[in-house]
């Protein structure tokens, strides 16, 4: 995966994304050690900017069932390609019970609709922007091609927006610092190709708009979507699949009075000027949990095992998640995969400790929880309203052939130190650059 050459184009993860890399990067080197370093990490997260409190009436937790993403249906698998097509339009849902939200979308919903793929079979994905402004789709934790890669510059403009190659349209001009002029980007108008091998390991990855400078602000209007990589071998393990595989994309928001989602943009438009006021500058909290969409949704289990494939996509609140009975017992969290996919072997834990843009593949059993028992998953690292996150409630006793192996996955590359052809240390600081502007350097 190519990263940006400039870090101010990945407010997502509140503090810069080389930052964030690092941290998840640790993170995920110590979950086969059981994450104890991780989780004293997690207890003590790096500063992450300010929280927006909501003026909107706020519900209580655990009355919103889970919304579970559509899957998107390909339009095309002649030639072994599966194609899809997305349009990214403006919609309005009910997010709040009672209250209309703005929101900008894939095909019209949030989080977008997840596509399914499998290992080494190429999709291409066309998307298609009617949005107000400029916007780039990368897929994150990809292995993909630069064309394709989404490149925070590599812009698909709306129809009418400035073109400076027919010198037409009515948006900024190329060249500006919002039009963000590149010599080697590849911009193009209202539709683009985005074609993804997929010669990578199963596991979750997810899609989201990565324009320089407006990423976090776009992603927070709704700009985000799943895309889950399957291969043979995964499929013969036998763990918790169809209904009982559950994707939740974890993020939190605030809302202004009027329902809309509040966000302090220096330019609300995210046409111009980028950035938001100083003390969000290390990202920006909300105060509502949201999953799949809905404030502290709630879940109807059968008692039995459930695979949980999990996504922080907030702008910078860490979590340490914790599954809770009503009777105060604590309920496993079996990881068997991470960002790149599965582990060698399960690892179990009891918190789970994810920062921003992290994913993590867990299995919990609901089979030891009397019927009609709730279990609530909350976060350690929140406080008042935003320590509960979502919960799951026991409905009937079931079948259950799934099972969790000894043994995941054996096609995990190895490196060896002493194979290594150059040893680099570096240094990572917080400042400014010229002219005043946050950023992190080498």
């Amino acid at each position: 995966m190519r990263e940006p050459r400039d870090d101010r184009s990945d407010r997502t993860h509140g503090t810069t994304r080389r930052r964030a890399l690092g941290i998840g990067g640790a993170l995920g080197l110590m979950a086969a050690a059981g994450l104890s370093a991780s989780t004293a990490l997690a207890r003590r997260p790096p500063f992450t900017g300010a929280e927006l409190r909501s003026a909107a009436p706020i519900p209580p937790p655990f009355q919103v069932p889970l919304p579970l993403p559509s899957v998107l249906a390909p339009v095309s698998t002649s030639g072994g390609v599966h194609r899809y097509e997305i349009t990214q339009r403006e919609a309005t849902a009910e997010i709040l019970p009672g209250v209309r939200t703005t929101l900008w979308t894939y095909e019209g919903t949030f989080p977008g609709p997840t596509i399914e793929a499998r290992r080494g079979r190429p999709v291409t994905v066309t998307h298609r922007n009617e949005l107000p402004v400029p916007t780039v789709v990368h897929l994150h934790g990809g292995r993909t091609p630069a064309a394709s890669d989404g490149y925070p510059t590599d812009l698909v403009l709306p129809e009418g927006w400035y073109d400076a190659a027919t010198h037409t349209g009515h948006g900024p001009a190329r060249g500006s610092a919002h039009g963000m002029h590149d010599p080697r980007a590849a911009v193009t108008s209202l539709t683009r190709d985005y074609t993804f091998p997929l010669d990578q390991r199963p596991t979750l990855l997810w899609y989201h708009d990565h324009r320089m400078d407006f990423t976090a602000p776009a992603i927070w209007r709704g700009l985000a979507g799943l895309q889950i990589v399957r291969d043979d071998a995964e499929d013969a393990l036998d763990l918790p699949a169809g209904q009982r595989e559950l994707p939740l994309m974890i993020a939190d928001r605030a809302f202004a009075a009027d329902g809309s989602l509040d966000y302090p943009a220096l330019d609300p438009t995210l046409r111009e000027r980028p950035g938001v006021p100083e003390r969000y500058l290390a990202g920006v909290l909300g105060d509502v949990i949201l999953v799949n969409g809905a404030p502290w949704p709630v879940h109807e289990v059968d008692a039995a095992r459930y695979r949980l494939r999990i996504l922080n996509a907030s702008n910078a609140r860490h979590y340490e998640l914790e599954a809770v009975g009503d009777d105060g017992r604590r309920l496993d969290l079996v990881q068997i995969g991470a960002d790149q996919g599965l582990l060698a072997v399960p690892v179990t834990h009891r918190l789970l400790p994810i920062a921003p843009a992290e994913r993590y593949d867990v299995i919990v059993d609901f089979s030891g929880v009397p019927l009609g028992g709730r279990v609530r998953v909350v976060n350690r690292l929140g406080s008042g309203r935003t320590r509960d996150v979502m919960a799951f409630r026991v409905a009937r006793e079931a079948a259950d052939d799934s099972r969790i192996p000894r043994v995941l996955s054996t096609d995990l590359p190895t490196w060896r130190r002493p194979d290594a052809v150059r040893v680099r240390d570096f240094s990572f600081r917080a400042g400014r650059m010229r002219g005043g502007r946050d950023s992190s350097a080498p």
